[in-house]
């Protein structure tokens, strides 16, 4: 089973996102069995709100939903649990690899970096551009599932 940890600042609009299409590319693909999938913040402002009105009505205009979604924070335990964990930005990273301690094993990413255009996705909370983020967090996925069924991986249990 492939471990999968997306993480943004608050986890109510990036990485939820994230966590939802990449669970639902992944049923589409017929491989839910072989994922886990979840998202998580690195700071403690929203923990416990559910994702922002305007990520999750975009991610119901593509039939998705992401009822019973609450934010929660990043912790070093995640490091052992998951294979990867994505962040949505360089500051996400940053905090990232604060909070897990570093990054020994080489399992912090960038979800962009699973594109042809690497960088960072854009954040609505502060742009209201949800379309763009839409794009990106698709783009990432579809991008980071192909990496993942063309590269041969092994779970640590």
């Amino acid at each position: 089973m492939i471990k999968i940890l997306f993480v943004c600042h608050g986890n109510i609009c990036r990485s939820p996102m994230a966590e939802f299409v990449m669970k639902d590319i992944v049923k589409k693909a017929g491989l839910e069995q072989d994922f886990q999938i979840e998202s998580a913040a690195t700071s403690t402002e929203e923990i416990g709100n559910s994702v922002y009105p305007p990520a999750r009505r975009k991610l119901a205009e593509h039939g998705i939903g992401c009822s019973g979604k609450t934010a929660r924070q990043l912790h070093v335990g995640d490091y052992r649990q998951f294979d990867l964990l994505i962040g949505m930005d360089r500051a996400n990273l940053r905090n990232m690899r604060r909070i897990c301690g570093g990054d020994p094993d080489g399992k912090l990413h960038l979800l962009l970096d699973y594109t042809d255009r690497p960088g960072e996705v854009a954040d609505p909370w502060y742009t209201d551009d949800f379309d763009a983020t839409w794009r990106d967090v698709e783009e990432g996925c579809q991008g980071l599932l192909h990496h993942l069924i063309k590269i041969p991986h092994e779970s640590k249990r």
